[in-house]
């Protein structure tokens, strides 16, 4: 296995981390690292959404003991926590249906430079709107949501499947504006993700594992250990971050990194 490869591997998977839960769309910051370093190979088709479970595992890490008391729950019946898997399940299933049905036009059609840029602009300046708006959030904690607020929440996450929108920035701020708080909208966020990014890395290996050789898992395995150390460090940051400040800062990061990137699709032409 090419050395420069694994780095370039390990590279993408700490990129990978570092910006899936942040509201900076990870795919975006793939899509252009990933062209930017010239990472091309028969693993790459799967390669991003795979590392993705690198990240998602820290989240399973991190918030161990939320995830075995929601089991507990279910095992005995607690009403609470039935109500809050329901809901995270009615918030996966929209993109889980459209993903399924739409992923490979979306990939064929969406997955370039231009697309990212715009998204990322139109999403910073939608996250600005956002935080313009009067904060009186009415769910202050994960246990008080409702299947109206997850609905709505899930209908958001399904315009993130456009790259550059980001999943974690649609579903936060698709919940903020279902009535959630940020906090809350942020931790929902994190539990969502973990039968969305689940679900789509077991689809894209069934439907690309045949590219794979022995070769590739080497850059797999990199990507996957640089994503799960660098999510390790960002989830617990930015649940700190979120409970004393706004997303402005991610919004305006966005509309910055949007217009350097439309600067170079120009330059580059």
């Amino acid at each position: 296995m090419d050395t420069i490869h694994l780095l370039k591997a390990l590279f993408l998977g700490l990129i990978e981390g570092l910006t899936e839960f942040l509201p900076v769309s990870s795919t975006g910051h793939l899509i252009l690292v990933g062209e930017w370093i010239e990472f091309e190979s028969n693993e790459a088709k799967v390669f991003e959404v795979v590392i993705q479970l690198g990240a998602i595992l820290a989240v399973c890490w991190l918030y161990r003991a939320r995830i075995a008391k929601l089991f507990r729950g279910l095992l005995h019946g607690d009403v609470t926590e039935r109500r809050f898997a329901t809901c995270v399940m009615i918030a996966f299933l929209p993109a889980a249906m459209i993903g399924a049905v739409f992923i490979g036009l979306i990939k064929s059609l969406l997955f370039n430079p231009p697309v990212v840029a715009s998204a990322l602009i139109i999403g910073g300046f939608i996250i600005l709107a956002v935080e313009r708006r009067p904060a009186m959030p009415k769910i202050v904690d994960t246990s008080q949501i409702g299947w109206r607020h997850a609905l709505g929440i899930g209908a958001a996450q399904c315009v993130a499947m456009i790259p550059g929108t980001s999943r974690s920035g649609a579903t936060i701020v698709g919940g903020m504006l279902s009535g959630l708080s940020r906090q809350t909208a942020t931790e929902f966020s994190f539990f969502l993700a973990i039968p969305t990014m689940l679900g789509a890395a077991s689809y894209d290996m069934f439907r690309h594992y045949h590219l794979l050789s022995q070769n590739d898992l080497g850059a797999i395995a990199a990507g996957f250990i640089g994503a799960f150390v660098s999510a390790l460090l960002v989830v617990s940051a930015l649940v700190r971050f979120v409970a004393k400040y706004s997303l402005r800062l991610f919004a305006w990061y966005r509309i910055a990194l949007g217009m350097v990137l439309i600067g170079w699709i120009f330059a580059s032409t």
